[in-house]
C-alpha cells in the first residue's frame, strides 16, 4: 500500500479566460475537463493535462473572484512540470521570453536542471528536466512541439515553519522516504527536504521548505488550494481505513466521479488529498472530445440550466 506519486494539484485563479489561454496556448496543455467546483457550483473547475488526461499530469483551477494571495509559509509554494532534456528547457526559456513571462533562467537544483517562472497571477511554477523517465503522451493539437511538451507534474514544494510534525505524517502515515536536502532558493539559511513515494523520481517527490521566519500565507489568486497524491484504485478503501485508524481528522471517502478522494490536513495546516487513478476523465465524454463542453457529474446534471446560467461563457 504505497502512494505512487503526485496525482494532481489544484490552484486558484480569478480570471478563468486568461487562465485558459495561458495554460493551453502558452504552456500547451490540454483542457481535459471543464466542470464546476462540486462544493461551490458558482465556480468553474478547469483541469489541464497531457494528451490522454493521464493521472499525474493535471493542474486544476478553481475560478474564484478573490484578490491576490499573500505569500508565506503553511502553504504550497511551487508546482513543477516535467520536461525532457536541456534542449527542451532552452526552447522553453525562449518561448517564455517571447510571451513576456517572468522567469529566472535555467539553473541546477538538487541535481536537476530547472527553469522557474510565474503565470500572470504570480502562480509559482517550474519546468524540470526529468531525464525522459516514464511515459509521455503528447497532445496532437498542442501549439508546443511534441518533443518539448510538458510530460506531467514534477515535485511539489510546500513551506512549513517546523519540519518535525509534517515529517512524521509524511513518513509514518503516508510512508514516504526522506531522500536528501538542498538550500531553499531565495531564502538564505533555509533548507528544503526531499521526500519520495513509490518508485521515486521527479513525478513522485514532495519537497518541504522549512521557513520559520515567514508570515502565514493567505490564499487568493495565484495560490495553491491543495495537492493530491496517487493511489491505485484497489488501495482506496485501505487508505480510508488507515486514516480512520490513526484518528486523523479527514473528509472520509468522497466520490468525485472522475476519481475517488480522501482529504486531510497535515500538522502545518496544508490540505492534502489522496486520489485514485480511475475511473478517469473519459467516463462521461469521449477521449477525443474532452474539455469541449461543460461536464457535470450525474448528481449535478439535473441542475445544469441553473449552473450554466451562473457561469460566464468560457
Amino acid at each position: 500500500m504505497q502512494l505512487t506519486g503526485i496525482h494532481h494539484l489544484t490552484a486558484v485563479t480569478a480570471e478563468a479566460a486568461r487562465n485558459l489561454d495561458f495554460y493551453t496556448r502558452v504552456l500547451g496543455l490540454r483542457l481535459v475537463k471543464k466542470t464546476v467546483n462540486q462544493d461551490d457550483v458558482s465556480a468553474y473547475h478547469l483541469f489541464y493535462a497531457d494528451g490522454l488526461a493521464s493521472p499525474g499530469t493535471d493542474i486544476t483551477f478553481f475560478d474564484w473572484p478573490v484578490g491576490p494571495e499573500r505569500r508565506g509559509t503553511h502553504s504550497i509554494v511551487r508546482t513543477a512540470f516535467r520536461v525532457s532534456g536541456q534542449a527542451t528547457l532552452q526552447w522553453w526559456q525562449t518561448r517564455l521570453e517571447s510571451e513576456g513571462v517572468v522567469h529566472q533562467g535555467i539553473v541546477m537544483r538538487d541535481k536537476r536542471l530547472v527553469l522557474d517562472f510565474e503565470d500572470f497571477e504570480g502562480q509559482r511554477l517550474t519546468l524540470i528536466d526529468d531525464g525522459g523517465e516514464g511515459e509521455a503522451h503528447p497532445w496532437e493539437k498542442s501549439p508546443v512541439p511534441a518533443n518539448h511538451q510538458i510530460r506531467g507534474l514534477g515535485p511539489i514544494t510546500i513551506s512549513v515553519p517546523d519540519l518535525a510534525p509534517t515529517a512524521i505524517v509524511l513518513t509514518k502515515l503516508m510512508m514516504m522516504r526522506e531522500a536528501g536536502t538542498y538550500p531553499t532558493p531565495g531564502n538564505e539559511g533555509s533548507t528544503t527536504h526531499v521526500f519520495e513515494m513509490g518508485d521515486g523520481g521527479a513525478a513522485a517527490e514532495l519537497h518541504v521548505a522549512v521557513e520559520p521566519g515567514l508570515p502565514i500565507a493567505q490564499q487568493g489568486a495565484g495560490s495553491v488550494h491543495h495537492v493530491a497524491f496517487r493511489v491505485p484504485d484497489a488501495d482506496y478503501e485501505a487508505w480510508a481505513q488507515r486514516l480512520a485508524e490513526v484518528r486523523l481528522p479527514s473528509s472520509g471517502p468522497v466520490d468525485r466521479y472522475y476519481f475517488r478522494s480522501l482529504y486531510f490536513r497535515e500538522p502545518n495546516g496544508i490540505l492534502f488529498e489522496i486520489a485514485t487513478d480511475g475511473p478517469g476523465f473519459a467516463t462521461d465524454e469521449p477521449l477525443e472530445q474532452l474539455g469541449e463542453r461543460l461536464a457535470l457529474p450525474p448528481f449535478l446534471e439535473p441542475r445544469r440550466a441553473e449552473i450554466e446560467a451562473g457561469l460566464k461563457p468560457l
